[in-house]
């Protein structure tokens, strides 16, 4: 997946509340089954396993199959183009807050 895609699909993917919602359950959890992932979520089983297969996709989760289980745990290497993206942007914050900084000293010494 080129890099303007990947970030593309890292973004689409995390704009909806209840796969963020799930990619930080998993994050939060070692690995997660499908039925844990469900309980308690308000969602049904075939909605969460539609979008777990989204975050599978954007490289934000795996899974491992187990018997009757499939295990899943979070890929942190998936937020990589996010991380990269972003990155580009440190510049204008480091500024905005060099110069809030200097703002500040000058209205209380």
């Amino acid at each position: 997946m080129n890099e303007p895609a990947a970030i593309s699909a890292v973004l689409r993917t995390l704009a909806d509340p209840t796969r963020r919602a799930l990619f930080e359950r998993v994050v939060g959890a070692d690995e997660m089954t499908v039925a844990e992932l469900t309980r308690g979520s308000g969602v049904t089983q075939g909605a969460i396993s539609q979008h777990l297969k989204s975050l599978k996709q954007a490289g934000l989760v795996a899974e491992r199959p187990e018997g009757r289980n499939v295990y899943y745990r979070a890929e942190p290497e998936g937020l990589g183009p996010l991380v990269d993206w972003m990155s580009h942007y440190g510049v204008f914050w480091r500024d905005r807050f060099a110069n809030l900084r200097t703002l500040l000293k000058e209205i209380d010494p």
